[in-house]
Protein backbone atom coordinates (compact mmCIF):
# COMPACT_ATOMS: atom_id res chain seq x y z
CA UNK A 1 0.00 0.00 0.00
CA UNK A 2 1.51 3.68 -0.99
CA UNK A 3 1.67 6.20 1.64
CA UNK A 4 0.04 9.32 0.97
CA UNK A 5 1.50 12.31 0.47
CA UNK A 6 1.66 14.94 3.08
CA UNK A 7 1.19 18.30 3.33
CA UNK A 8 3.92 20.51 4.19
CA UNK A 9 2.74 23.29 6.73
CA UNK A 10 5.24 25.76 7.07
CA UNK A 11 5.08 28.06 10.31
CA UNK A 12 2.99 25.18 11.83
CA UNK A 13 3.32 26.96 15.60
CA UNK A 14 2.27 29.85 14.31
CA UNK A 15 -0.95 31.80 14.32
CA UNK A 16 -2.48 30.78 10.84
CA UNK A 17 0.02 27.71 10.45
CA UNK A 18 -1.08 25.74 13.62
CA UNK A 19 -4.57 26.08 13.17
CA UNK A 20 -4.27 24.94 9.64
CA UNK A 21 -2.26 21.65 10.74
CA UNK A 22 -4.54 21.26 13.30
CA UNK A 23 -7.87 21.25 10.40
CA UNK A 24 -6.03 18.98 7.86
CA UNK A 25 -5.43 16.63 11.09
CA UNK A 26 -8.88 16.91 12.15
CA UNK A 27 -9.60 16.06 8.51
CA UNK A 28 -7.78 12.74 8.44
CA UNK A 29 -4.60 14.33 6.15
CA UNK A 30 -0.81 13.74 6.85
CA UNK A 31 0.67 17.01 8.06
CA UNK A 32 4.09 18.08 7.97
CA UNK A 33 4.44 20.24 11.18
CA UNK A 34 7.76 22.53 10.27
CA UNK A 35 9.08 25.44 12.42
CA UNK A 36 12.53 26.90 13.32
CA UNK A 37 12.21 24.31 16.00
CA UNK A 38 10.95 20.75 15.18
CA UNK A 39 8.10 21.07 17.65
CA UNK A 40 6.14 18.02 18.46
CA UNK A 41 2.40 17.75 17.12
CA UNK A 42 -0.02 15.96 17.64
CA UNK A 43 -0.78 13.96 14.56
CA UNK A 44 1.36 15.37 12.99
CA UNK A 45 5.13 14.65 11.41
CA UNK A 46 7.72 17.76 12.95
CA UNK A 47 10.33 18.67 11.31
CA UNK A 48 12.91 21.79 11.52
CA UNK A 49 12.64 24.81 8.75
CA UNK A 50 13.81 27.77 8.32
CA UNK A 51 14.06 30.05 5.22
CA UNK A 52 17.36 31.28 5.37
CA UNK A 53 18.57 27.78 6.23
CA UNK A 54 18.27 25.63 2.65
CA UNK A 55 19.99 22.63 4.30
CA UNK A 56 16.45 22.22 6.33
CA UNK A 57 14.55 22.18 3.20
CA UNK A 58 15.34 18.73 1.69
CA UNK A 59 14.03 16.80 4.93
CA UNK A 60 10.99 19.54 4.63
CA UNK A 61 9.77 18.44 1.13
CA UNK A 62 10.20 14.68 1.11
CA UNK A 63 7.11 13.16 0.61
CA UNK A 64 5.34 16.12 0.16
CA UNK A 65 2.98 17.32 -2.42
CA UNK A 66 0.99 20.51 -1.47
CA UNK A 67 2.24 23.24 0.89
CA UNK A 68 0.99 26.09 2.97
CA UNK A 69 3.67 28.66 3.07
CA UNK A 70 4.50 31.56 5.70
CA UNK A 71 6.65 34.16 4.64
CA UNK A 72 9.82 34.93 6.41
CA UNK A 73 8.76 37.05 9.58
CA UNK A 74 10.15 40.24 9.57
CA UNK A 75 11.65 40.07 6.22
CA UNK A 76 10.59 43.47 3.48
CA UNK A 77 12.39 40.92 0.51
CA UNK A 78 11.17 37.31 1.63
CA UNK A 79 11.14 36.47 -2.64
CA UNK A 80 14.75 36.04 -2.34
CA UNK A 81 14.13 33.04 -0.07
CA UNK A 82 11.14 32.01 -0.93
CA UNK A 83 11.24 31.81 -5.06
CA UNK A 84 14.24 29.35 -4.41
CA UNK A 85 12.22 26.99 -1.88
CA UNK A 86 9.48 26.97 -4.60
CA UNK A 87 11.52 25.89 -7.18
CA UNK A 88 13.10 23.31 -5.59
CA UNK A 89 9.43 22.45 -4.28
CA UNK A 90 8.58 21.97 -7.61
CA UNK A 91 11.31 19.71 -8.79
CA UNK A 92 10.46 17.76 -5.72
CA UNK A 93 6.68 16.78 -6.72
CA UNK A 94 4.87 19.35 -5.01
CA UNK A 95 2.03 20.72 -7.38
CA UNK A 96 -0.05 22.94 -4.77
CA UNK A 97 0.88 25.62 -2.98
CA UNK A 98 -1.05 28.01 -0.97
CA UNK A 99 0.54 31.09 0.59
CA UNK A 100 -0.56 33.36 3.03
CA UNK A 101 0.45 37.22 1.56
CA UNK A 102 -2.36 40.18 2.94
CA UNK A 103 -5.14 42.29 0.99
CA UNK A 104 -3.07 45.39 1.23
CA UNK A 105 -0.48 43.64 -1.44
CA UNK A 106 -1.30 42.93 -4.92
CA UNK A 107 0.32 40.50 -7.57
CA UNK A 108 3.51 42.03 -7.91
CA UNK A 109 3.18 44.63 -5.08
CA UNK A 110 6.49 44.74 -2.85
CA UNK A 111 7.47 42.14 0.05
CA UNK A 112 5.40 38.49 -0.79
CA UNK A 113 3.66 40.17 -3.53
CA UNK A 114 6.74 38.89 -5.83
CA UNK A 115 6.18 35.70 -4.55
CA UNK A 116 2.60 36.06 -5.75
CA UNK A 117 3.20 37.13 -9.03
CA UNK A 118 5.08 33.76 -9.79
CA UNK A 119 3.57 31.52 -7.99
CA UNK A 120 1.06 30.69 -10.95
CA UNK A 121 3.77 30.03 -13.39
CA UNK A 122 5.74 27.52 -10.65
CA UNK A 123 2.37 25.42 -9.49
CA UNK A 124 -0.70 23.72 -11.62
CA UNK A 125 -2.49 24.22 -8.18
CA UNK A 126 -2.48 27.42 -5.99
CA UNK A 127 -4.15 29.70 -3.93
CA UNK A 128 -3.18 32.94 -2.57
CA UNK A 129 -4.98 34.16 0.74
CA UNK A 130 -5.42 37.59 1.44
CA UNK A 131 -6.22 38.51 4.33
CA UNK A 132 -7.26 42.23 6.21
CA UNK A 133 -5.93 42.42 9.19
CA UNK A 134 -6.23 39.63 11.88
CA UNK A 135 -8.02 40.05 15.02
CA UNK A 136 -5.91 37.98 16.77
CA UNK A 137 -3.55 41.56 16.56
CA UNK A 138 -5.40 42.44 19.40
CA UNK A 139 -4.96 39.63 21.82
CA UNK A 140 -1.52 37.87 23.43
CA UNK A 141 1.65 39.71 23.21
CA UNK A 142 1.21 41.48 20.44
CA UNK A 143 2.15 45.63 19.83
CA UNK A 144 -2.16 46.18 19.76
CA UNK A 145 -2.74 44.16 22.86
CA UNK A 146 0.25 45.56 24.96
CA UNK A 147 -0.81 48.77 24.44
CA UNK A 148 -4.56 47.70 24.97
CA UNK A 149 -3.15 46.93 28.23
CA UNK A 150 -0.45 48.94 29.40
CA UNK A 151 -2.17 51.92 28.43
CA UNK A 152 -5.52 51.62 27.27
CA UNK A 153 -5.25 52.67 23.75
CA UNK A 154 -4.25 51.23 20.16
CA UNK A 155 -1.98 53.54 18.99
CA UNK A 156 -2.24 53.84 14.79
CA UNK A 157 -1.58 56.28 11.61
CA UNK A 158 -5.36 54.82 10.02
CA UNK A 159 -7.09 57.76 11.27
CA UNK A 160 -11.19 57.49 10.53
CA UNK A 161 -10.02 54.44 8.12
CA UNK A 162 -12.07 51.06 8.40
CA UNK A 163 -10.76 47.80 8.36
CA UNK A 164 -12.41 44.50 7.54
CA UNK A 165 -10.74 42.24 10.10
CA UNK A 166 -10.84 38.90 9.87
CA UNK A 167 -10.28 35.60 12.82
CA UNK A 168 -7.17 33.70 12.30
CA UNK A 169 -9.74 30.64 12.76
CA UNK A 170 -11.60 31.66 9.29
CA UNK A 171 -8.25 32.11 7.55
CA UNK A 172 -7.41 28.69 8.39
CA UNK A 173 -10.55 27.15 7.69
CA UNK A 174 -10.02 28.46 4.43
CA UNK A 175 -6.65 27.45 3.74
CA UNK A 176 -7.31 23.88 4.83
CA UNK A 177 -10.16 24.06 2.01
CA UNK A 178 -7.50 25.63 -0.38
CA UNK A 179 -5.52 23.06 0.77
CA UNK A 180 -7.85 19.88 0.78
CA UNK A 181 -10.47 20.12 -1.58
CA UNK A 182 -9.94 18.07 -5.19
CA UNK A 183 -10.16 21.58 -7.10
CA UNK A 184 -8.11 24.42 -6.12
CA UNK A 185 -8.89 27.75 -6.23
CA UNK A 186 -5.91 28.73 -8.26
CA UNK A 187 -6.66 32.90 -8.31
CA UNK A 188 -5.86 34.88 -4.80
CA UNK A 189 -8.69 35.17 -1.96
CA UNK A 190 -9.58 38.67 -0.76
CA UNK A 191 -10.59 37.18 3.70
CA UNK A 192 -12.03 39.68 5.70
CA UNK A 193 -14.73 39.35 8.61
CA UNK A 194 -18.16 40.37 8.18
CA UNK A 195 -17.70 43.82 9.21
CA UNK A 196 -15.87 47.23 8.34
CA UNK A 197 -14.80 48.56 11.22
CA UNK A 198 -13.01 51.78 11.98
CA UNK A 199 -9.99 51.65 15.42
CA UNK A 200 -12.43 53.86 16.70
CA UNK A 201 -14.94 51.26 16.87
CA UNK A 202 -12.73 48.40 17.26
CA UNK A 203 -11.82 50.16 20.53
CA UNK A 204 -15.69 51.02 21.87
CA UNK A 205 -16.11 47.13 21.33
CA UNK A 206 -13.35 46.06 23.28
CA UNK A 207 -14.48 48.38 26.04
CA UNK A 208 -18.12 47.14 26.10
CA UNK A 209 -16.91 43.83 26.48
CA UNK A 210 -13.94 43.73 28.94
CA UNK A 211 -15.22 46.80 31.02
CA UNK A 212 -11.66 48.18 30.61
CA UNK A 213 -11.48 51.78 29.21
CA UNK A 214 -9.80 51.76 25.42
CA UNK A 215 -9.05 54.18 23.01
CA UNK A 216 -7.72 55.16 19.88
CA UNK A 217 -5.38 57.35 20.22
CA UNK A 218 -4.05 58.70 16.35
CA UNK A 219 -0.62 58.81 15.42
CA UNK A 220 1.25 60.28 12.29
CA UNK A 221 2.27 58.27 9.97
CA UNK A 222 5.94 59.11 10.66
CA UNK A 223 5.63 58.29 14.45
CA UNK A 224 3.95 54.86 13.75
CA UNK A 225 7.17 54.31 11.68
CA UNK A 226 9.35 55.21 14.29
CA UNK A 227 7.39 53.39 17.04
CA UNK A 228 7.69 50.36 15.06
CA UNK A 229 11.51 50.83 14.36
CA UNK A 230 12.48 50.52 17.50
CA UNK A 231 11.08 46.61 17.27
CA UNK A 232 11.73 45.90 13.53
CA UNK A 233 14.20 47.04 11.18
CA UNK A 234 13.36 50.53 9.83
CA UNK A 235 12.52 49.22 6.33
CA UNK A 236 10.19 46.71 7.31
CA UNK A 237 9.07 49.48 9.74
CA UNK A 238 8.34 51.62 7.11
CA UNK A 239 6.28 49.39 4.95
CA UNK A 240 3.85 48.88 7.86
CA UNK A 241 3.27 52.43 8.96
CA UNK A 242 2.32 53.06 5.12
CA UNK A 243 -0.08 50.24 5.03
CA UNK A 244 -1.96 52.51 7.63
CA UNK A 245 -1.69 55.22 5.87
CA UNK A 246 -3.33 53.37 2.91
CA UNK A 247 -6.53 52.22 5.52
CA UNK A 248 -6.47 56.19 6.15
CA UNK A 249 -6.78 56.94 2.79
CA UNK A 250 -9.69 53.50 2.80
CA UNK A 251 -7.76 51.02 0.76
CA UNK A 252 -9.54 48.25 3.78
CA UNK A 253 -12.73 49.75 3.82
CA UNK A 254 -14.56 46.15 2.21
CA UNK A 255 -16.06 42.80 2.88
CA UNK A 256 -15.93 39.95 0.59
CA UNK A 257 -18.20 36.51 0.69
CA UNK A 258 -15.10 34.88 0.52
CA UNK A 259 -14.95 32.57 3.94
CA UNK A 260 -18.53 31.29 3.97
CA UNK A 261 -18.19 30.52 0.07
CA UNK A 262 -15.30 28.55 1.06
CA UNK A 263 -16.23 27.16 4.59
CA UNK A 264 -19.99 27.25 4.19
CA UNK A 265 -20.29 29.12 7.06
CA UNK A 266 -19.96 33.16 7.70
CA UNK A 267 -17.22 34.67 9.16
CA UNK A 268 -16.67 35.55 12.98
CA UNK A 269 -17.43 38.80 14.36
CA UNK A 270 -15.16 40.83 16.19
CA UNK A 271 -17.17 41.16 18.98
CA UNK A 272 -17.18 37.63 19.46
CA UNK A 273 -13.64 37.04 19.39
CA UNK A 274 -12.67 39.46 21.94
CA UNK A 275 -15.66 37.66 24.09
CA UNK A 276 -13.37 34.37 23.23
CA UNK A 277 -9.68 36.08 23.46
CA UNK A 278 -9.08 39.57 24.75
CA UNK A 279 -8.41 39.53 28.40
Amino acid sequence: MTTPHATLVIGATGTTGRRVAAGLIAEGHRVRAAGRTATPMEGAEAVRFDWNEPATWDEALDGVDRTYLIPPIGSAHPAAAMLPFLGKARAAGVHRAVLLSSSAIPAGGPAVGRVHEELPGLFEEWAVLRPSWFMQNFAGFTPHARSIREDGAILTASGDGRVGFVDAEDIAAVAVRALADDQAPNTDLILTGPQSLSYDDVAAIITEVTGRSVVHQRLTFEQLRDRWAAEIPLEFATLLAGMDRAIADGAEDRTSDTVERLTGRPPGTLRAFVEREVR
